[in-house]
């Protein structure tokens, strides 16, 4: 217990420190290579926790302490400690006394008394604590404040289910290979192992329960890939057709790009700007059996790779908020701030505008953000619209008008929009 605490407590003091959880947890793993992996799993169910709930977590402590602590490593082990008490069966007993040593373990033995003195009031006075934490938006919701605002500006009528759903633990989709087999046929080779799945489509499933993915049957075969619901639209609504030429112009971690590929053979160039995060498209396509030409380049600055061949279909995944997925990212809501909306969106329109004239006339670009603040979704489009006089947007069938999938029990949040250049004239 005292190791896997100090370890999560560690690790949300370096994303309050503005690291990405992530790599944080990497970081974990590649530091202390004698961890179990039940250890390890524990470890990121802390710190993911503590993400995820914080707001709530501070509300509670402000209650419990006298005056604010100054101490941002004691204050890390309370956080830990307390979602460990109010959100996981672990023995109270055993969080408060594992607590009070991991003090000892971060070199905080003065402050034993302190972790023990605050746990164990949270334990007697619990049901009003949480009770009144409530009462902040901050508190009732688990994210800053700004965030909250934000929100509720842009769906004043949904706001509170969509920052509950960014709460919740992440449904897990299977995307089942076209190229080797179904949904039906995966379906009963997972039930095979025990696994209980639920088909939607032809190759969407729903897995009654997460689980790893290296224990899914055939995954390292490359008939499965791990893919929310809400991302396997991308491919379908690019409308393809063998031998045409396609760009995927964000393409890491590669989901979509191999998704393409399943679908259709196409030419297709995959860029990214993270030569190393490239590493991970290539991956994703070697356990798939597929092939892309992968280049690491800005898309905006065409002049650096395009070879002024105009592709027939563009996927622009571009860089955003995440606010559609922060379940899956919980620590999005305090590495965040509130001017990285701007900032996103004038490089969501640098990318438009830079990949519109390498689309052929007649072509279609596929704009898609994990988001929902306006900004980044609605608005985007509307100006990229207002200022390109050649390009019209088409209706996406099967999505709610707009193209805006809120998050929910069973998707992420995701916004599409699917743009049409003016065919050249006829002769």
């Amino acid at each position: 217990m005292t190791e896997i605490q100090g370890h999560a407590a560690r690790a949300l003091l370096a994303v309050l420190r503005g690291r990405s959880l992530t790599a944080v947890l990497d970081d974990v793993r590649s530091r202390n290579p004698r961890l179990e992996a039940n250890e390890r799993a524990a470890i990121q169910d802390l710190a993911f926790g503590a993400c995820r709930w914080l707001g709530t977590l501070r509300a509670v402590l402000t209650q419990l302490l006298r005056a604010p602590l100054t101490d941002a490593e004691v204050e890390a082990l309370l956080l830990v400690a307390l979602y460990q008490l109010h959100w996981t069966r672990a023995a109270p007993h055993a969080v408060v006394d594992g607590a009070v040593r991991t003090c000892v373990a971060l070199g905080k033995p003065a402050a034993k008394g302190l972790v023990n003195g605050v746990l164990r009031n949270f334990l007697r006075r619990r049901e009003a604590l949480t009770a009144q934490a409530q009462a902040t938006p901050e508190g009732r919701f688990s994210y800053a404040r700004w965030w909250i605002d934000e929100t509720r500006a842009a769906w004043p009528e949904q706001y509170a289910e969509i920052l509950d759903a960014g709460n919740l633990h992440p449904p897990m989709w299977l995307r089942v290979n076209r190229r080797r087999g179904d949904a039906q046929s995966c379906r009963a080779t997972l039930a095979q192992a025990g696994i209980d799945a639920e088909p939607l489509d032809a190759v969407a499933l729903l897995l009654a329960k997460p689980m790893p993915v290296l224990a899914l049957p055939g995954f390292e075969q490359g008939l499965v890939s791990v893919q929310d619901l809400a991302a396997q639209y991308a491919a379908p609504l690019l409308d393809l057709a063998s031998g045409q030429r396609v760009l995927d112009a964000c393409a890491a971690p590669g989901g979509k790009t191999a998704h393409i590929l399943e679908l259709c053979d196409v030419e297709l160039l995959a860029l990214d700007r993270d030569a190393q995060r490239l590493d991970r498209v290539r991956a994703n396509l070697d356990r798939l059996g597929l092939n892309a030409r992968l280049r690491a380049a800005d898309a905006a600055d065409a002049r650096a790779w395009w070879d002024e061949r105009p592709f027939h279909r563009i996927l622009l995944d571009a860089p955003c908020t995440g606010s559609g997925v922060v379940r899956r990212h919980p620590d999005a809501k305090w590495l965040r701030r509130p001017g990285d909306i701007a900032q996103l969106a004038a490089e969501q329109s640098r990318l438009l505008d830079g990949l519109w004239h390498t689309l052929a006339a007649g072509g279609k670009l596929l704009y898609v953000t994990c988001s929902v603040f306006p900004a980044e979704t609605e608005s985007r489009i509307a100006a990229f619209l207002a200022s390109h006089d050649d390009a019209s947007r088409l209706a996406l069938a099967g999505l709610p008008a707009g193209g805006q999938l809120l998050p929910d029990t069973r998707h992420d949040g995701f916004f599409y929009a699917l743009l049409q250049k003016r065919p050249a004239p006829a002769d």
